[in-house]
């Protein structure tokens, strides 16, 4: 018999059904044993009676939490004043006539019944297949690919073709450090985890692709933040021929449509979204993602703004030199060599950011095109010319061959779905988070490789105190 899902059983009244899951609770009447039986749809009530033979009588009496079993019944309607309205299959119960145990569980170390914020996230995370296992983790997993699903459909249909690009890639100096990737057949070279697809879709419009996306993983080596991850998702957006005003309409068509549509019960603030410049928003409200709420404890509201014309460098105190504000690929609003290299403090640039109630959830730019312009860039950054053309000898060698104008935008997924789904951080909205200190507690990553590998890649620990 062909197994179906628990919400289903209600197109089957006085009808045989095969249905697995595990069980969510038990309760004893004496002669008459009731469990529900969860699977990913829902739960049924499985009436266990005193008419079934010994062993099967005998075998449901052992029936515990979160055990997985399979159970063949009939399915009646429960009495008009046995009904559950609460939820889906509340009008009916399943007479069992077979019951298979798969596997038994041990006690679980956590309640898996209530939302459980209330539980060490630490401890959450160490067990966190079945943490997992909580409806609340399970519907916010489910809405994150609905929203994937509606973006990829969205773009398809606007002509963007989605391209998948490389993970291993090379270490550059872009800004946040790199993952490195040794090279066993390469010895004493690496290949570094991309921080974002930027150069490859950049050289897909020179390619010729125009309007590229991508649901990209990005990487990056910080320092710990309590709600940063080593690894994010982003939709990744790139166009050619376009101006400014072309991404920024793309991205509030995309996102007013993803709210309307999968998350009816928000209200956005205000269509079109409001627009301010970097210095506007400094000046009014001391931040350059603002939190335009009223009432900020209203989590149904949904207050985006655009933030534009960022300045092209910040200055950074510690290490006393310049850093970009967005990237180094972003096109300066001067052309003026010597202007980039003598003024930086004064030089804005072609960058744009989405704000949602107070988070930034989008940032992109226009690219710049001209190598003179940036390799003027890098060296107000630090880097020589020589350098420059060193590392990004990709970009001097593939732009002779007549690179469009274009410009793109990065929105950080998990952001967007945590301020959607009400939750109080990104780890709530990934399958498997990393701590604030990038551990992955389940795993037990980061860990000790053998010294045969090491040896395999040439690698030597001189000095692993720090790993103890």
């Amino acid at each position: 018999m062909k197994r179906i899902f628990i919400n289903e059983t209600i197109k089957h009244i006085d009808e045989k059904v095969r249905i697995c899951g595990w069980v969510d609770s038990r309760r004893d009447h004496g002669k008459i044993i009731f469990i529900d039986l969860r699977d990913k749809t829902g739960l049924a009530q499985i009436v266990f009676a005193d008419d079934l033979d010994k062993e099967m009588s005998k075998l449901s009496e052992t029936l515990r939490a979160e055990w997985v079993i399979e159970v063949i019944g009939t399915v009646k309607q429960r009495p008009e004043t046995m009904k559950n309205e609460k939820i889906e299959t509340g009008g009916i119960e399943i007479k069992a006539e077979k019951l298979i145990i798969y596997n038994k569980a041990e006690t679980l170390p956590f309640p898996i019944g209530n939302d459980g914020y209330e539980i060490d996230e630490e401890k959450r995370l160490k067990y966190r297949y079945l943490d997992l296992r909580r409806k609340r983790l399970q519907r916010n997993l489910r809405m994150r690919q609905e929203v994937i699903y509606f973006m990829r459909t969205k773009l398809k249909e606007k002509g963007f073709i989605e391209v998948e690009t490389p993970m291993l890639t090379k270490s550059t100096p872009e800004g946040a450090r790199d993952f490195l990737v040794p090279a066993r057949l390469q010895p004493g070279k690496f290949y570094a985890l991309p921080q974002s697809p930027q150069q490859y879709k950049q050289l897909l419009m020179v390619a010729g692709l125009e309007r590229y996306f991508q649901i990209a993983r990005c990487l990056r080596d910080e320092d710990p933040r309590s709600d940063r991850q080593a690894e994010h998702t982003q939709l990744d957006i790139e166009m050619s021929f376009i101006e400014t005003e072309d991404i920024l309409n793309l991205i509030e068509t995309l996102y007013i449509d993803i709210c309307k549509t999968i998350f009816p019960q928000k209200r956005i603030k205000k269509i079109p979204f409001p627009r301010m410049t970097y210095k506007e928003a400094m000046e009014k409200y001391h931040n350059d993602k603002p939190d335009l709420r009223i009432n900020k404890k209203d989590n149904h509201e949904l207050a985006f703004c655009f933030v534009t014309d960022f300045p092209m460098f910040e200055w950074h105190e510690g290490d006393k030199k310049w850093g970009a504000m967005h990237h180094p690929f972003t096109m300066p609003q001067s052309k003026s060599i010597e202007e980039i290299k003598k003024h930086p403090e004064k030089i804005l640039a072609y960058q744009y950011d989405l704000a949602l109630n107070g988070y930034e959830i989008a940032g992109g730019s226009i690219r710049s095109t001209n190598l003179e312009v940036l390799t003027a860039v890098f060296e107000v950054l630090g880097h020589s010319s020589k350098e420059t053309k060193d590392q990004f000898k990709n970009y001097f060698e593939a732009f002779k061959y007549g690179v469009p104008p274009h410009g793109g935008i990065a929105s950080g997924l998990d952001r967007f779905l945590s301020i959607l789904l009400d939750e109080p951080n990104i780890r709530e909205v990934i399958a498997f988070p990393k701590t604030g200190d990038n551990r992955g507690l389940m795993m037990d990553v980061p860990s000790s490789v053998s010294e045969k590998q090491l040896k395999e890649l040439h690698i030597k620990i001189i000095n692993d105190a720090s790993q103890k």
